[in-house]
């Protein structure tokens, strides 16, 4: 039986109701009424309910988070040197070869052999990036290759006019592959740069894993991640990562999935995959990879670091079911269940287990303390639905704290009706479920619509998750503030029914701009720079100001024009209020606390809005959408405040000392 989310009497959009006996502030001028009852708080708001999804799209990983500055740095694109193009200084001469004889090692087969016949001021090859290499004057950059050969190299550092910038020098490294490491300094700033590498005398050299990281790195790790881009993931305050994906854990068909244990250890034995994305690369050529160099364990320290609970999302025996659908057959189906116990012991396993000796040999002893795990993306019908419960039987049986996140199908209405209804049918029927994960990508209207679907919520089923959603405003999809608003109108709907919405996150996260392949996006970035969409602040503003117990609330007002959710803040003792105004006017609203202590209110108001619902941030101007706080007061609980035009406002309110 489905019955109302018990903090809510009324929906947020029905005409006018006594809810309280207190009367509400109001006058000619409001158009509009919030009533809070601060007295009766309800349930409790879920901890995990505000999280990030990440994917390895729109160069999301490699040439984006993944600080690596090199591209196709092993030489194991299909275009073996791609990315790649031979130079021949002053009098030089000779030729480029790849080799597979006597590699670095079997998972990384191919390698760049350079034959000089004429030395002149050097042959070898050049590489620029992912569209050119960033460096900034007085910052330091590693280099590293592995190499072997008869000839001394040279690793210069230069700038789009061919001055050098940095460089340093190697001895022939001999018969046998060495791995070469220096450091260099840059002498100037530029945002197209190349690395090129020399063989300084007649005679062989055979390169691999040709590496340029930058010193500053996030937390200056080597094999870091990019510093302002996970700056802007922590300013989030995310509960939780959800990673790898997304489409590429399925893959284009089953030997393109992407498979974890490839993904840790040295960066010279992971096995480089094509990314499913390529096939929908609209800017870019399409040599679209994943080297795995953030992999894993990259992604559990990056959880720990933001102090975000890992969601790691495995392959449950298919492939896309938009591509070419390939299965698993039931009876093969053991070393993907396998790789899901696997995984559960390299995340929390004591040092003495196989693969929690793997995560201590990497250097984290202490377990990452793995509490979620998604079986399969958004699968769908029957051939899911015989695969899934056969993970969920084997992890329970060893691990049955362990949260298991299940798929709805790709959708939630229209197309996808009828494999969502499937799914959740076998929920009522028996299949067992922990969390289901929910996906929709609609029209500003279809959230501003749907922000009460959560209401009439079934309390005795399973948890949802909505795991990826983003209103796409227009046929170009824009990153406009309509959009963030209509998401935020939503999203008050998940603060209201946080106690069947457990968790939620926007999707995708990055997009590198004129190398995308799905808009709108959370975070854009270049080469150099980054900013954060309106989405992005709507994000941060909700997840930064979570409640930790729901208060009933009521609204009257014209329809669409207002979504109010409110809740306590037990730590600071703040009554949190969050009121979207989704329309082109200013809404007058009178607002009522009901059973707050008397006297005046103090606090703070934080306001998202711009001149119009169009606006989006750029490279240019950043933060034209950005939150402003002010200092709130009124002279008691209840008053009158206007909410400007396409707007997100929180107010922060506490009993003035």
């Amino acid at each position: 039986m489905k019955r109302p989310c018990p903090a809510l009497a009324v929906s947020l959009l029905l005409p006018a109701l006594a809810l309280f006996a207190a009367p509400v502030l109001r006058s000619a001028e409001t158009a509009a009424s919030v009533t809070i009852d601060a007295g009766q708080p309800g349930h409790a708001v879920s901890p995990l309910l505000h999280g990030i999804f990440f994917e390895d799209i729109n160069y999301g990983a490699d040439g984006g988070l993944y600080a690596e500055l090199v591209q196709n740095r092993s030489f194991e694109h299909d275009e073996h040197l791609f990315g790649w193009a031979t130079v021949s200084r002053t009098g030089a001469d000779g030729a480029v070869s790849i080799e597979t004889a006597s590699p670095v090692n079997a998972k990384n087969p191919h390698y760049a052999r350079l034959t000089v016949r004429t030395t002149g001021k050097g042959f070898g090859l050049a590489n620029d990036g992912y569209g050119g290499i960033a460096l900034k004057q007085a910052e330091n950059y590693f280099v590293s290759l592995r190499a072997r050969g008869t000839t001394p190299l040279q690793v210069v550092l230069e700038d789009e006019t061919g001055r050098p910038l940095g460089k340093c020098q190697f001895d022939a490294p001999g018969a046998d592959w060495k791995q070469l490491d220096a450091t260099v300094r840059s002498s100037g700033t530029t945002a197209h740069a190349r690395l090129v590498v020399l063989a300084t005398a007649a005679g062989q050299a055979d390169l691999d894993v040709v590496s340029l990281f930058p010193e500053h790195t996030w937390k200056n790790r080597r094999n870091g991640l990019r510093a302002d881009l996970v700056q802007l993931l922590a300013d989030l305050h995310p509960a939780f990562l959800r990673f790898p994906g997304g489409c590429i854990v399925e893959g284009k068909n089953l030997a393109n999935r992407y498979q974890w244990k490839n993904t840790i250890g040295d960066v010279a034995e992971r096995v480089q995959n094509w990314n499913r994305w390529q096939d929908a690369v609209s800017l870019t050529a399409p040599e679209y990879y994943q080297t795995y160099g953030l992999g894993f364990y990259e992604y559990f320290l990056l959880c720990e670091d933001i102090g975000a609970e890992p969601l790691p999302i495995l392959n449950c025996g298919m492939s896309c079911q938009f591509q070419d659908k390939e299965f698993v057959s039931l009876d093969q189906l053991d070393p993907y269940v396998q790789d899901a116990l696997d995984l559960i012991e390299f995340a929390n396993g004591p040092v003495t287990s196989v693969w929690g000796a793997k995560r201590a040999a990497f250097g984290h002893p202490a377990p990452f303390n793995l509490k979620l795990l998604g079986v399969g993306n958004e699968q769908w019908g029957e051939d899911y639905f015989v695969r899934y419960p056969i993970f969920y039987k084997a992890i329970k049986a060893k691990y049955p704290d362990l949260k298991i996140v299940t798929g709805a199908g790709p959708g939630v209405d229209a197309g996808d009706f009828a494999r969502y209804k499937l799914a959740w049918d076998k929920f009522k029927s028996g299949t067992p479920a922990d969390i289901v994960d929910e996906h929709f990508y609609r029209s500003p209207q279809w959230f501003l619509d749907n922000a009460t679907r959560y209401d009439t919520q079934d309390r005795n089923g399973p948890k949802i998750f909505a795991g990826e959603f983003a209103a796409h405003d227009g046929v170009a999809k824009r990153n406009s503030l309509r959009a963030a608003l209509a998401e935020a109108a939503v999203m008050t709907g998940f603060v209201r029914n946080s106690d069947i919405v457990a968790m939620s996150s926007y999707a995708p996260l990055f997009a590198k701009a004129g190398a995308w392949q799905w808009n709108p996006d959370l975070i854009w970035f270049d080469n150099t720079r980054a900013y954060g969409s309106p989405s992005y602040y709507v994000q941060q503003l909700f997840s930064r100001n979570r409640p930790d117990v729901v208060l009933p609330t009521a609204v009257t007002a014209p329809a669409h024009s207002l979504y109010a959710v409110a809740g306590r803040d037990d730590r600071t003792g703040e009554t949190v209020v969050m009121l979207v105004n989704p329309t082109n006017a200013p809404l007058p609203a009178a607002i009522s606390l009901h059973g707050a202590a008397p006297g005046p209110l103090h606090g703070r108001a934080i306001v998202l809005t711009s001149a119009s619902a169009n606006d989006e941030n750029t490279f240019e101007n950043p933060t034209k959408v950005a939150p402003q706080e002010e200092e709130f007061s009124a002279p008691a609980a209840d008053f009158a405040r206007t909410l400007p035009a396409n707007s997100l406002t929180v107010l922060r309110l506490k009993n003035a000392p």
